[in-house]
C-alpha cells in the first residue's frame, strides 16, 4: 500500500511538472507574440502600380466616378450580392459610396477627399466589418508617352490588435493581391475602344 501511494505520488508530481511546462511555453509564445506586434509599423502601406495603354483622361473618368467602379474593381466579383448605396454625387471630390457584402468585402464606405483631374484621386475608406478601419487611399496617374502609369496606394494607422494580426497575415500581400487584380481589371476596361 506505502508504495502504491509512492506511485500514485510520483505520477502528481510529473503531472504538476508537465502542466507547469505546458503554461511555461504558452507564456512564452504569447509573450513572443506580443513582442513580434509590438515591433510592427505604426502605419501600414500597400501599393502597387501598373502601365495602361490609354490617355490618363481615359483611366481617371473609370476611378474618379463611384458607379463606374463596378466594371473593374477587384471585390466585385468576390460578392456579386452586395448591397451598394450612392451619395448624392457620385464622381469627383465630396462623392460617397457605401457597401455591405459578406464576409469577403465586409462593409464600409468611401469619399472623395480630392479630384486632381487627370492626374490624383484620394479616397478616405472607412470599414466597418469585418473589422473597424480608417484609411487613405490614393490613385496617382502620370503619363509615359502613349501609356498612362497608375499608382494606387492605401495606408492607415495599426492600433495593437491589427499589429497582433499582421504577426500572422501579411497585409501587403493579402490586400496587394487585390490591387493587382483590380488594376489589371482597369488595364482591360481602360484599354477596350
Amino acid at each position: 500500500n506505502v508504495r502504491l501511494r509512492g506511485d500514485d505520488q510520483q505520477k502528481s508530481n510529473k503531472g504538476g511538472i508537465m502542466l507547469k511546462i505546458i503554461l511555461g511555453v504558452i507564456v512564452v509564445l504569447v509573450a513572443g507574440i506580443f513582442i513580434l506586434a509590438a515591433m510592427k509599423p505604426d502605419v501600414f502601406r500597400v501599393e502597387r502600380s501598373a502601365a495602361i495603354k490609354a490617355p490618363p483622361e481615359k483611366v481617371f473618368a473609370l476611378i474618379n466616378d463611384f458607379k463606374a467602379w463596378t466594371r473593374w474593381s477587384p471585390w466585385e466579383k468576390k460578392d456579386p450580392a452586395m448591397q451598394r448605396s450612392y451619395g448624392a454625387v457620385t464622381a469627383g471630390k465630396g462623392a460617397t459610396y457605401g457597401w455591405n457584402g459578406n464576409n469577403n468585402v465586409g462593409q464600409g464606405s468611401m469619399e472623395i477627399t480630392d479630384a486632381t483631374a487627370p492626374s490624383k484621386i484620394e479616397l478616405k475608406l472607412d470599414f466597418i466589418k469585418p473589422m473597424e478601419g480608417h484609411n487613405t487611399v490614393v490613385f496617382t496617374l502620370a503619363p509615359q508617352g502613349e501609356m498612362t502609369q497608375v499608382n494606387w496606394t492605401m495606408q492607415g494607422p495599426t492600433p495593437f490588435i491589427g499589429k497582433i494580426i499582421h504577426v500572422f497575415i501579411n497585409m501587403d500581400k493579402m490586400v496587394g493581391g487585390d490591387f493587382e487584380q483590380g488594376l489589371a481589371n482597369l488595364k482591360a476596361v481602360a484599354e477596350k475602344n
